[in-house]
């Protein structure tokens, strides 16, 4: 019957197209339409119902009088909304090709940041008030609003309460009533200035007053050990406890390895990990031997698949959460503890099943030969980077370090000539802070992209690309990992941005010239700025069930398959590799891959962005504490731009950005020279450029902007200095 249903609606909205596309449709409302259709007013609801799904897919719009037409006719585009916390917003087109627009602050309407909305064009790219020419546009109707609560900071003026949004991009404050908790929540003690709050939005119909909401969850004090992770968890919606089902299942799955049956058996072979240092689950594990005319690289992937069943309780909430979550205090993980951090975990010394990959390649680096295999392992070893890093680095002494060090040699080899086939070099290091007991950011530590992590890396790529091309092969749907090619707009624009800089660069639309580019900035104050600029010009990568190709890594054929126990994408790829019986996966992938692909493509964004926003919250908070501090901390900073107002700088240890605003330059009055991009003082004649290293303490953080002002330490005039040699 469903089946039935599914296609009447298909028909139903395959007419509709059809009358609003014929070249003599006249804008009709609803009921006209269903007149047209010749559905009688008993049928009207499913007209409606059809209507409703259209538009909110943007293939029909809606205008004056309620009246539907294709929205190319009436210069409608239907997106997604980004708002910049100055209040202008871009609309990013869903038609594949099409330019985004551009939407001004006074345009936006009632619309916040993620809102999914219908513009109308107002003016054309010539006409456009952006700095970069496009379209603009004013926001006519609002399809889908993306947030039905918002966490933010109570505050308070003479007259009523307010509720600030820790997003930045959701520029205005939230009116609420005089708030109060109930006791189970909060000792019958009512909710104060500078608290952290859940509010939930009413209708928002104007744009001339604020929106208002209601205050349904109190977080706690702003500065009170763990509200800050818990904000963040609430902003975005994260799940802290497995339901019951679920950790019944768990309970229920046995700790020690008993499924062998039918399985290669490869515990005697010399198996190791690699992971970070505070890792407790294990998806990976590697064995490279030398061969005649080359290597055999052995690539085992914990079988989560021989655990969590299609359509169990496990599998329906690991699909809902999409992915584990990493927060400086915590991990929010896919699977309940028991299979995490237990039995599907690669843990030394112990039975494990696994999916494994076993590749053959000749002394070029060409693969020869490729086998698949459910298997079951016993890791022989479990090593961190660092101490992976440390044998790499010193001469082999026995059988572990020998090993190593061959599987770095063709590690290496296959680094080399991917970089030789266009893959990009988007690798930047990043920093993890470290927190006490309490949650609070005690330190950080840089984590830079060394040996170690690029011999994993590599092996990972290689087994994820011959998964891919597998499935490809025999035809079995799947979910692939995919990259697609950017629009030339957007390099064009990033173009623009780094002449700006100085640098000489050549057409980047040529993946060479990209190539070119990253070579050039490596190891220079640039190039941390520069890569994140790239990768906001690039599209973001994303799961579907075509292979369309992977642009970063110049692969034609990716999926994601070496990390089942934190994403569910790997766990249905495993599935797709096990299963032999291609109708049945066809069944399944016409009716759910395609929404599991949309579905764990959100989560992955929604996960990133909490992950980026608490590290950043943790870095505001550990300066906000040094300016208390009775002996603060100098820190080493690199000057990556200079404006009008001040160095725009980094922290290259703790990969943070802030100003030196020009009125904290006070041995000297300083000139801006926009051409040279540097400031020169008067007097003593010391310039300020890109490029110069500066010692820097903190000086202001705003909590609300999420911005870090810095001055320079022991600032006092200096003699006159030759100007930098400009770089091309």
């Amino acid at each position: 019957m469903a089946g039935k249903k599914k296609t009447a609606d298909d028909d139903l909205r395959t007419e509709i197209l059809r009358l609003i596309r014929d070249p003599k449709y006249r804008p009709l409302d609803k009921v006209e339409i269903a007149d047209a259709l010749g559905y009688d007013a008993a049928r009207r609801k499913e007209v409606r119902r059809a209507l409703r799904d259209l538009e909110q897919e943007g293939e029909i719009a809606r205008i004056r009088k309620n009246r539907y037409v294709l929205p190319d006719a009436a210069d409608l585009v239907t997106g997604t909304l980004s708002v910049h916390e100055a209040g202008y917003a871009f609309l990013t087109n869903e038609k594949p090709g099409q330019a985004d627009l551009f939407i001004a602050a006074e345009n936006t309407g009632t619309a916040m940041h993620g809102d999914r909305v219908v513009a109308r064009i107002i003016r054309g790219a010539e006409l456009s008030r952006a700095r970069t020419p496009r379209a603009e546009g004013r926001i006519i109707r609002i399809l889908t609003r993306a947030n039905e609560t918002i966490v933010g900071t109570l505050q308070q003026t003479r007259n009523f309460f307010y509720v600030v949004p820790d997003d930045p991009r959701l520029v205005h404050n939230i009116y609420v009533q005089m708030p109060t908790v109930t006791a189970a929540r909060r000792s019958q003690t009512a909710a104060t200035v500078d608290d952290k709050v859940v509010v939930r939005l009413e209708a928002w119909e104007s744009r001339h007053v604020n929106p208002e909401g209601k205050i349904i969850e109190w977080l706690g004090p702003r500065t009170a050990p763990g509200v800050d992770i818990l904000s963040i968890i609430r902003k975005y919606h994260l799940p802290l406890e497995f339901p019951k089902a679920v950790l019944e299942e768990a309970s229920a799955i046995p700790e020690t390895v008993t499924l062998i049956d039918g399985r290669e058996d490869l515990r005697q072979q010399f198996i190791v990990t690699i992971d970070p240092d505070d890792a407790r689950d294990f998806d990976d594990a590697i064995q490279v031997e030398e061969i005649k005319g080359g290597w055999q690289l052995s690539v085992h992937i914990a079988d989560v698949s021989a655990y969590v069943r299609p359509g169990s309780a496990l599998d329906r909430e690991a699909q809902r959460r999409g992915n584990s979550v990493y927060l400086p205090d915590r991990v929010i993980p896919m699977l309940p503890e028991r299979l995490s951090n237990g039995v599907c975990s690669l843990n030394p010394h112990v039975d494990r099943l696994t999916h494994s990959v076993f590749l053959q390649f000749d002394r070029n680096g060409r693969m020869r030969q490729t086998r698949f295999a459910r298997t079951v392992i016993r890791s022989g070893h479990r090593l961190t980077y660092k101490q992976a890093f440390a044998i790499l680095k010193s001469s082999a002494r026995d059988e572990l370090s020998e090993r190593l060090h061959t599987a770095w040699k063709l590690a290496a080899l296959l680094r080399r000539k991917r970089f030789e086939h266009g893959s990009l070099d988007l690798d930047m290091p990043e920093v993890k802070v470290v927190v006490d007991k309490m949650g609070k950011p005690i330190r950080f530590e840089r984590v830079d992209n060394d040996e170690s992590h690029q011999l994993i890396e590599e092996f990972m790529l290689a087994a994820n690309e011959a998964v891919a091309r597998e499935l490809k092969n025999r035809g079995i749907p799947t979910i692939y990992r995919v990259h697609e090619n950017p629009e030339a707009e957007r390099l064009v624009e990033f173009r623009e941005f780094v002449l700006a800089h100085g640098i000489r660069v050549g057409d980047l639309t040529h993946r060479d010239e990209v190539q070119k580019l990253l070579a050039a900035i490596r190891g220079t104050a640039e190039e941390h700025p520069l890569k994140i600029g790239l990768l906001k010009s690039l599209k973001r990568a994303r799961y579907a069930m075509m292979p369309l190709g992977h642009y970063g890594l110049a692969k034609v054929n990716y999926a994601h398959f070496t990390s089942p126990i934190r994403r569910y994408a790997d766990l249905e790829v495993h599935r797709a590799l096990a299963d032999r019986d291609v109708s049945r996966r066809s069944s399944r992938a016409t009716s759910q891959l395609s929404a599991i692909a949309d579905h764990i493509s959100d989560t992955e964004r929604n996960a990133a962005e909490a992950e980026i926003d608490a590290v950043k919250m943790k870095k505001l908070e550990f300066f906000e504490s040094q300016l208390q501090a009775r002996d603060p901390q100098v820190f080493d900073a690199v000057v990556i731009d200079v404006r009008n107002y001040g160095l725009l700088v980094e922290l290259p240890e703790i990969l943070l950005t802030g100003l030196v605003h020009v009125s904290t330059l006070a041995d000297d009055f300083y000139v801006f020279s926009p051409s040279q991009r540097r400031f020169v003082g008067r007097q003593h004649r010391r310039r300020f450029a890109v490029g110069d290293k500066l010692r820097l303490h903190v000086a202001r953080v705003d909590q609300f902007k999420r911005q870090i002002d810095f001055a320079i330490a022991d600032l006092r005039p200096g003699p006159n200095r030759p100007p930098r040699k400009h770089r091309r």
